[in-house]
């Protein structure tokens, strides 16, 4: 596991000595990338690997793939594999995943503003550069 605060929830979870729900619901996003993933995917729609690693330029072959497999163990995205001619793997929110949608529409509000408020020009922003593309993966 990736995330110290998942891993440690999900062990009190299992040993029945578990009450917190805030923090239950930040360890689901809580990692470098996650938080960001769930929000194209839940705006875009679904993604191929490759497609999130041009998304997310900085971010390590190991590290994507950990997280996106964590992401699948909580049930927050799917990944499915197709094979037609060749085979392809989409990774695509789920119903759980979309029910987070709201919490992460509203950090991302609060983040822009208060960016705006500090005056700040980031050196990389993760919404601009890495659309998602039709090409081949």
């Amino acid at each position: 596991m990736t995330d110290v605060v998942r891993k440690d929830v999900k062990q009190r979870l299992e040993n029945g000595d578990y009450s917190c729900a805030k923090e239950l619901t930040l360890s689901m996003f809580s990692g470098k990338w996650k938080i960001v993933i769930l929000f194209h995917l839940g705006t875009d729609g679904p993604y191929r690997f490759n497609q999130l690693m041009r998304l997310l330029p900085q971010a390590s072959h190991k590290v994507l793939t950990n997280q996106l497999r964590e992401m699948e163990e909580d049930q927050l995205i799917s990944r499915t594999v197709k094979s037609d001619s060749q085979i392809r793997v989409f990774y695509k929110i789920t119903d759980l995943g979309r029910t987070l949608m709201p919490i992460i529409n509203q950090m991302y509000k609060w983040g822009t503003n208060r960016i705006k408020q500090l005056q700040i020009s980031p050196k990389f922003n993760i919404n601009e550069g890495g659309k998602k593309d039709s090409q081949t993966d």
